[in-house]
């Protein structure tokens, strides 16, 4: 593939360098990426024009460290001058009048948002359009496809998206790009079309784990521990089940040579039943029904017929769970966000899945969140490092994930450890 990625060897780093003198010209090569590849892979759900982007931007100052580096938005975020759909019919396509607040942030930054890229229904299952840029016959995961697929296929260098479940890292292992999810809370969510309130998170899609640190440097608020600071991390948990899916050939070979590349230079990796595990991922599911059931609720009640047969059950089955139910799961989530030393001990980080495997063929589903829920209902960062490809072509990749808060040493580990996993898949 070319275009923007890691092909071509720009980071968004030299990409703001090159954007101090020319503060279009990457804006320009975007849309002419999109141009000429989104029929294949149909990751964009508006994009906008050369004329109505003029308008919108002044040319980005040379001192800002996104300096006319384009980017897509999930469309489930608001950009001033464009719709969100949120993947549906059933949502107006007025042009919204204000950017979400993390898409402000970058272009206070100098970035510049050229499209909305493709959701799944409301953020939920019901696939949209996009198709793999590896494959097309096999499904980009979701619910952050179009993300996921604009950056691997080239036509944006990153793309923010969202997760509740496992929409970031999910996408990110199909696609073969680096994914990361921050802390629950970590970035400001004004502008987003929430769908779970306690789950819910904005996250990034990119070629590369130093332009992750790009994104974060401008969107996460707070500093560094210095944990990170180390060139490698000291001990690392290995999760390597999940309580709802088993764990096929290629996602459990990937893992295995994952652990053989940390300890050849010195990481202990420690395997880790994680039977508290089950007890997770009930405990996503009651709060995201809930949750997702009223927030879908106006929707379903003024648009049904709009919506799918399966979200619309979903929201059914959300007014079956309790206050009492949702409420205690809501406790004991609080409660286990800050128990890393109680699971995990003195590791670093956890290394687990991204995915039960590499993506599946067929276009209906975007796959399972089954190595990605538990996460998500902890709150904490997790970076999808890909690190080779199956005989099929098709990506595959491992999942890191840190303590609460601890992004910025996330990153800096997955900075460290992304070319040893590479070479040793």
């Amino acid at each position: 593939m070319h275009g923007f990625g890691t092909e071509s060897g720009a980071t968004l780093e030299s990409l703001a360098h090159d954007g101090a003198t020319h503060p279009w010209r990457a804006v320009k090569a975007a849309l002419a990426h999109v141009a000429a590849r989104d029929a294949g892979v149909r990751a964009w759900a508006h994009v906008a024009t050369p004329d109505a982007l003029r308008q919108e931007e002044t040319p980005p100052g040379d001192s800002l460290p996104l300096c006319g580096v384009p980017f897509g938005v999930k469309d489930v975020i608001d950009v001033a001058g464009m719709p969100t759909r949120c993947g549906s019919t059933a949502t107006p396509d007025e042009p919204r009048a204000f950017d979400a607040s993390c898409v402000s942030l970058l272009r206070r930054a100098g970035a510049v948002p050229i499209g909305k890229t493709v959701t799944a229904e409301y953020a939920f299952r019901a696939p949209g359009p996009t198709r793999n840029p590896h494959a097309p016959d096999h499904t980009p995961g979701g619910s952050s496809s179009g993300s996921a697929a604009a950056v691997a296929a080239g036509m944006v260098p990153f793309a923010l998206g969202t997760q509740t479940g496992g929409s970031m890292i999910r996408p990110a292992a199909y696609c073969g790009v680096v994914g990361f999810k921050p802390s629950f809370g970590g970035v400001f969510r004004d502008g987003l079309a929430l769908t779970c309130e306690s789950l819910d998170v904005i996250g990034w899609h990119t070629s590369c784990v130093a332009d992750a640190q790009s994104i974060a440097r401008i969107l996460l608020p707070y500093p560094p521990s210095g944990a990170g600071g180390a060139a490698l991390p000291r001990r690392v948990a290995v999760v390597s089940s999940s309580p709802d899916q088993a764990l096929e050939l290629e996602s459990a070979d990937a893992l295995r040579a994952a652990c053989l590349a940390l300890q050849r230079h010195g990481v202990q990796c420690v395997d880790i039943p994680f039977d508290e595990a089950h007890d997770l991922a009930r405990m996503h599911g009651v709060i995201m029904h809930y949750e997702f059931a009223r927030s879908l609720e106006p929707v379903v009640r003024r648009r049904a017929e709009q919506l799918s047969a399966g979200l619309r059950d979903t929201v059914r089955l959300g007014f079956d769970v309790s206050t009492q139910a949702y409420f205690e799961q809501r406790r004991l989530q609080a409660t286990w966000r800050m128990q890393w030393e109680r699971l995990f001990g003195d590791a670093d980080l956890v290394l687990t899945p991204s995915a039960p495997g590499a993506a599946p063929r067929g276009l209906e589903s975007t796959g399972t969140s089954a190595f990605n829920r538990i996460w998500s209902v902890l709150g904490w960062p997790c970076l999808h490092l890909p690190t080779g490809k199956t005989p099929a072509g098709l990506p595959v990749g491992v999942q890191l994930v840190g303590r609460f808060e601890s992004d910025h040493d996330l990153l800096a580990w997955g900075r460290a450890l992304h070319p040893l996993l590479q070479a040793a898949a």
